[in-house]
């Protein structure tokens, strides 16, 4: 499956239904911005951690970086930019 096809209908669903509840509530808050220890910090994890969480993430959604992780967020109602 290559990027355009993530970003479109049952596609997406279906990779985000990969994803763990924490794995969710990590993705949120790498779209809000928040960094590394920030999360780690509200989520009482080390940053390591979080990293962690972030590089699993972008494995089961088979996306490559930051940006393209972001917009998938977005795209598919994960989180918001308000």
């Amino acid at each position: 499956m290559d990027m355009e096809d993530c970003f479109r209908g049952r596609g997406a669903v279906h990779l985000l239904e990969r994803l763990s509840r924490r794995e969710l509530q990590v993705l949120k808050l790498v779209v809000e911005g928040h960094t590394s220890k920030q999360m780690g910090a509200l989520l009482c994890l080390s940053p390591k951690t979080i990293d962690t969480y972030r590089s699993r993430i972008m494995t089961k959604l088979e996306i490559d970086n930051l940006a393209q992780l972001v917009k998938f967020a977005i795209r598919h109602g994960v989180a918001s930019l308000e």
